[in-house]
């Protein structure tokens, strides 16, 4: 599949990706490593090449990293070395130790890198994949009522499009994401929210499932892994409701699908930023129903089928649980069935 932002191979199916998995971070009998304080800077601006299996150990990357800063101007080099960024292996996965990085397997995010310092990281960092500009907020449409404009960490060099493998009691799914487009999910051994799910299916036996605030649609995979027979992901922003229907295609295999089609580009979605109305961007054809839309929440209901379904509601900001309870209540208000906040 291509990728809508570099043009590249960096969108392969599920199997393509876990198939790697096994040693893809791990070192070879040759590989050397040296573990750096990531509370001080790095001893000297010296920094160790690749091995010759190709991989490196990621803070050896990172001491890279920090030279072209403080060459660039932007450290002075008394800067202590997590100040860099922070780290996003592709593909993201749980580990129990750090890992030896292979070529194009790193996405920094950074609130302090420039557009001179990420090209040269592309250019001379062999494990680098893409440099992301971040800011103190979260990317992408965080307010529910879709009144303030969405804001987003800028690119500035290379791609940033990762994929994550999250486990499920029915077996994985890899979750793609366009890192400066949407907030940062890290897979973990046990998701609460992926359980909280799982729960609720158990307990319901949905023949509708909902993921009504999708983001790039694990919840909503998650049922459909399950073996839902009809599920629906929503989101009003573009980059989450773009990434849940190519996150359909590469999950496909373990859906009961013979076909998915989608109905809208990357770019013509990109240029909508935000659907109030609800617009159907991907569906499938088989036993199992899948469908994405794109649209505010609180809108779905209007292609909703008139029979209960079963509704996860995964609002960006629970803290506020009065405000949380009367989205519940007006939910309820239109669409029969279960709903819950994993």
């Amino acid at each position: 599949m291509k990728c809508p932002v570099c043009g590249g191979d960096c969108i392969e199916d599920a199997q393509a990706v876990m198939d790697r998995v096994p040693g893809i971070f791990s070192p070879c009998p040759h590989c050397s490593y040296r573990v750096l304080d990531k509370n001080a800077p790095p001893p000297g601006r010296t920094y160790g090449p690749p091995c010759s299996c190709g991989k490196r150990f990621i803070d050896e990357v990172f001491a890279h990293l920090y030279v072209i800063l403080v060459e660039e101007g932007v450290f002075s080099g008394k800067e202590p070395l997590k100040a860099t960024g922070m780290p996003l292996i592709h593909p993201g996965f749980f580990t129990t130790g750090p890992p030896f990085l292979p070529p194009n397997s790193l996405v920094l995010v950074s609130p302090v890198v420039t557009p001179g310092a990420a090209a040269r990281m592309v250019y001379e960092v062999p494990e680098v994949r893409g440099i992301v500009k971040s800011g103190d907020f979260v990317p992408g449409a965080v307010d529910p009522a879709l009144a303030r404009p969405p804001r987003t960490y800028d690119l500035l060099a290379g791609c940033d499009v990762r994929a994550g493998i999250f486990p499920t009691s029915a077996g994985p799914l890899v979750i793609f994401t366009q890192q400066s487009q949407m907030h940062i999910e890290f897979p973990r051994p046990r998701n609460p929210k992926i359980e909280s799910v799982e729960r609720v299916i158990a307990q319901a036996t949905p023949r509708w499932f909902v993921d009504a605030c999708a983001g790039s649609g694990t919840l909503g995979l998650c049922a459909a892994r399950h073996g839902v027979k009809n599920v629906v992901l929503n989101d009003a922003w573009y980059a989450a409701a773009f990434w849940s229907a190519q996150n359909i295609i590469v999950n496909r295999a373990f859906f009961r699908v013979d076909e998915v089609t989608q109905h809208l580009s990357y770019s013509a979605m990109k240029d909508g930023q935000v659907s109030r109305e609800p617009v159907l961007v991907a569906h499938t054809r088989g036993d199992q129903s899948l469908s994405v839309y794109w649209g505010d929440f609180r809108e779905l209901y209007r292609v909703l089928p008139p029979e209960p379904v079963c509704t996860v509601l995964d609002l960006f900001d629970k803290s506020d649980r009065e405000a949380n309870r009367q989205v519940m209540r007006e939910w309820q208000s239109r669409v029969p069935g279960e709903v819950f906040i994993p």
